[in-house]
């Protein structure tokens, strides 16, 4: 078997390529030579040492790395940015200094908040961390050792045990019970039993018995192997590669600014080309036709509304920090607020990732083990105290220490009252292996030697002779036999892992006698175990499939347990399929699969990523829930990736863009909720900007084509823009969720901002805020230039304050809201309004701005021009109200 092999020192590409498909289905004695180490000593350190040359450094670059420069990248070559910095180059160029300032300060601010926000969710990230094993313990030249992770090389012996991480990829040469985790690779939800010996050749990963993985963590027992692969080149290693290989997605928002940047940008190029023109033909001179120009680039983009944007996202950033989601890149926020669909894990998330044991069966019949220990009677007692007499899981003052099954086992026993006093001393045990598949302990008790067993149902029943009942032990028929093989099938069903135990009185050694009068093992019962859900996950479910949102389980385990958990938190399934199932299905025949709502089990980090692909390609908005490395490639194909900050790996951590700090499902729909606020409030902020800039391009327009002097200069234009736009859409940023949010279907994808609504709005309100204000300028213009255009500054503040109210719902009457609901919005109408004044009447603004004092008769008439955009809008929006309302079946 080895001639044709590679060996370690050929390099590790020639190496990996001839034995990562065969080292599982090495005995250790081949794996030895395949790898030319010693199964006892190691490797001696100078061949350890040329082997760190060649293969180098056992690390793996799971966490992308914090940049100064890609993160202020992202802001800067935003496409309304860029709108920004050209508009601020044309000003500087025109001699507008003042102008391009305030351009570049907004631009500046924008990349600081969204930078700040990325830094610091990078801080909270690197708190969380769980890097692989810092120090491992190996055998050199016959010599027990301790070195930094980093320096294991390919052959090294490395010794693990209950607790540690495991470092590298090892296949096993000796092991005493182990028992490991590996859901951060495979997704297998209970700890897996490990030992030596040859796995068949087509044996899939998470059934290689004698292979400890990368990353896996030793929830009990002890073993040492010889390292096959280390950092890149590890089962662990490849599949953070493909997750490396995913490019990250833009978000919604992303899109959709970018489509409206688009048309902004157009349109502002096309309506100052169209008035520099028509000022041509009228005969304006050439210095001011220019002038004009740049007056119209600056009313037609709302300067402010990246700054807004990254605003209102950090404000919604801080409050689902509150419900425990740390949202690491700023968009991310509002994204999840138009998920289509969520893909999510089963353990830790649907479920509280602990086993429990919750059924128990005896002879007398089943028990939920929830019950007051009163309740208990001797045959269910007895059963659990076996279960926690024959247990390696220790009770201390800060919980319960073990493998998870032991854990359950014993909190069970000691919850249900079924353990008194001090346990018996132990004489002997033999601990559980993957061969026995049961644990055994003999008991020195009341002057007696008793036998105790758990472990495999199928197992255990076949070494027991008797079962015990409540008038004492009776022999096992062959009825009776069947009968028990039915409750075991039965329970498994229910994906419940089940474990039964038995006791032997009188034993004076651990041999297992076969069965006979008098000998043998006494059936106890059964014990169901499971990791049960969460109890906010079905009220989550529920509320996720009321908003529209489907939800789609993918788990690494098996199809009954997948099964089970889903009926228990309400997601409506035909079918379940297996990863093997899925193999065979082509895109479209699985796409087909995934409008149905299955849950997908025994899945591979392919399988995920190819399952986000084609529900993305349909035209869905994906979330992507995952706690291991097995789930960072879909997690960043994903629309939005969602981690697990308790469970989670560096790997899905660094793939994710939000990141829970709970790991629970109902956080999720927490943060949905969180997120369609959010759209809705920039969708309504937009709104009303790009409604407020048509108004003012179209007043530019006018004046311009008419003959009259520029009714606003750029520098007015700026300031309402910036100074008064800005604020109250701020406030309007954080108007509180309407109560039907979590009723609705999630919007369209690729729905864009500026929509039919938004273009009827923008020409009715922007519409008559041009011919109010144009009114008052020609009104005024008489008294004097100065006069009339501070007149027509003030009525476009004025108007704006006024007809904010209209677009914080575009459903809801405001007196339905309630007029003080959002004192924010309150505070920043009296707060702009307060500014105004100061701009009018206090002589160095006015310098400023080259405004003027205004007369009472002017704030009347600009009054006078408010009161039908404050209501008419709320008119219709009640008549509006009332026909749904007769609408709606009684």
């Amino acid at each position: 078997m080895t001639d044709p092999m590679s060996h370690p020192s050929d390099g590790p590409e020639a190496f990996a390529s001839k034995t990562s498909q065969t080292l599982h289905a090495a005995t250790p004695r081949q794996a030895a030579e395949l790898l030319e180490s010693d199964g006892e000593d190691g490797l001696d350190d100078a061949e350890a040492a040329r082997r760190a040359d060649v293969w180098g450094a056992n690390e793996l670059e799971t966490q992308e790395r914090f940049s100064l420069t890609r993160a202020l990248a992202r802001q800067i070559f935003d496409p309304l940015v860029l709108i920004l910095l050209a508009a601020a180059f044309l000003a500087a160029a025109l001699g507008e200094r003042l102008d391009a300032v305030m351009i570049l300060v907004i631009v500046t601010l924008n990349a600081l908040l969204s930078f700040v926000q990325e830094w610091r969710a990078e801080r909270a990230l690197q708190s969380l961390s769980r890097m692989l094993a810092a120090k491992a313990t190996v055998c050199r030249s016959g010599r027990t050792v301790q070195i930094d992770a980093r320096e294991i090389v390919p052959g090294d012996l490395v010794r693990i045990e209950r607790g540690e991480r495991i470092p590298a990829d090892l296949k096993l040469i000796n092991a005493t019970a182990l028992i490991v985790d590996e859901s951060p690779l495979t997704g297998e939800a209970h700890g897996v039993v490990k030992a030596p010996g040859a796995d068949p050749a087509d044996a899939a990963l998470h059934e290689r018995a004698s292979i400890a993985y990368a990353g896996s963590l030793v929830l009990d027992g002890h073993a040492a192997g010889l390292v096959t692969a280390t950092g890149a080149r590890s089962e662990f290693g490849t599949v953070a590669a493909l997750a490396a290989s995913v490019q990250r997605q833009a978000t919604p928002l992303q899109k959709r600014l970018s489509r409206l940047a688009r048309r902004l940008g157009v349109l502002a190029v096309l309506a100052a080309l169209a008035v520099a023109l028509v000022g041509y033909l009228v005969g304006r001179p050439l210095l001011e036709i220019v002038f004009t120009g740049v007056s119209l680039a600056v009313a037609a983009v709302p300067e402010g509304l990246p700054a807004l944007v990254a605003l209102s996202l950090a404000l919604g950033v801080r409050a689902m920090a509150r419900r425990n989601a740390l949202v690491r890149r700023l968009r991310a926020a509002e994204a999840l607020g138009s998920a289509t669909v969520i893909c999510t894990d089963k353990t830790g998330t649907l479920t509280t990732g602990r086993m429990v044991a919750v059924r128990a069966v005896t002879a007398r019949g089943e028990t939920a083990l929830d019950q007051p220990a009163s309740e208990i009677d001797h045959l269910l007692a007895e059963l659990l105290r076996t279960a926690g007499w024959c247990n390696d899981a220790v009770s201390t003052p800060e919980g319960l220490h073990g493998e998870p099954t032991e854990t359950a086992l014993l909190d069970a026993a000691l919850r249900l009252s079924a353990l008194d006093g001090d346990p018996p001393r132990r004489v002997a045990e033999t601990p559980f292996s993957a061969e026995r598949k049961r644990m055994t302990v003999l008991l020195e008790r009341e002057g007696r030697r008793e036998a105790h067993m758990k472990g495999a149902p199928e197992v255990v029943l076949g070494l027991c002779a008797h079962s015990a009942h409540e008038d004492g032990d009776r022999p096992i028929g062959a009825e009776e036999r069947a009968a028990w093989i039915s409750r075991i099938e039965a329970m498994s069903a229910r994906g419940l892992r089940v474990i039964a135990a038995a006791r032997q009185v009188g034993a004076e050694t651990l041999d297992e006698p076969s069965d006979g009068a008098g000998q043998g093992y006494v059936l106890l019962g059964l014990i169901g175990l499971m990791d049960p859900p969460r109890p906010r996950a079905r009220p989550a479910v529920d509320a996720a499939r009321g908003a529209g949102v489907q939800v789609l389980m993918i788990t690494g385990d098996g199809a009954g347990t997948a099964r089970a958990i889903a009926e228990q938190v309400g997601l409506k399934h035909d079918v379940v399929l297996t990863g093997a199932e899925i193999d065979a299905l082509d895109d479209a025949a699985l796409l087909a699969e995934l409008t149905r709502g299955p849950v997908l089990s025994r899945t591979t980090p392919e399988h995920k990523l190819r399952v986000v692909q084609l529900l993305q390609g349909s035209g869905e908005i994906v979330a992507m829930t995952g706690d291991g490395v097995n789930d960072a490639p879909a997690l960043k194909q994903a629309d939005i990736g969602i981690a697990m900050g308790v469970r989670g790996v560096d790997a899905a951590k660094a793939a994710a863009d939000i990141v829970l700090l709970d790991d629970d499902f109902g956080t999720i729909v927490d943060a949905i909720r969180e997120g369609r606020r959010q759209d809705e409030s920039i969708r309504n902020f937009t709104r009303f900007l790009l409604s407020h800039n048509f108004g003012e391009v179209a007043a530019v327009a006018v004046s311009v084509a008419s003959g009259a002097p520029l009714i606003l200069t750029p520098a007015h234009l700026l300031w309402i823009n910036l100074a008064t736009d800005g604020p109250i859409a701020l406030a309007l940023g954080v108007e509180r969720a309407n109560t039907d949010l979590m009723k609705r279907p999630p919007r369209r994808p690729g729905s864009p901002i500026l929509d039919r609504t938004a273009a009827l709005l923008a020409l009715t309100y922007g519409g008559w805020l041009a011919a109010a204000t144009l009114l008052v300028f020609f009104l005024t213009l008489p008294d004097g230039l100065a006069l009339a255009r501070t007149a027509a500054f003030t009525s476009v503040v004025i108007l704006s304050l006024a007809g904010v109210l209209s677009f914080r719902s575009l459903t809801t009457p405001t007196h339905r809201l309630g007029w003080a609901s959002n004192p924010w919005l309150l505070a920043a109408i009296a707060a702009t309004f307060a500014l105004q004044l100061a701009l009018v009447y206090a002589p160095p603004l006015q310098h400023a701005l080259e405004l003027e004092a205004l007369p009472l008769n002017v704030w009347l008439l600009v009054g006078a021009a408010a009161i039908p955009i404050l209501v008419i809008p709320e008119a219709v929006k009640l008549v509006r109200a009332r026909i749904r309302s007769a609408a709606r079946p009684q």
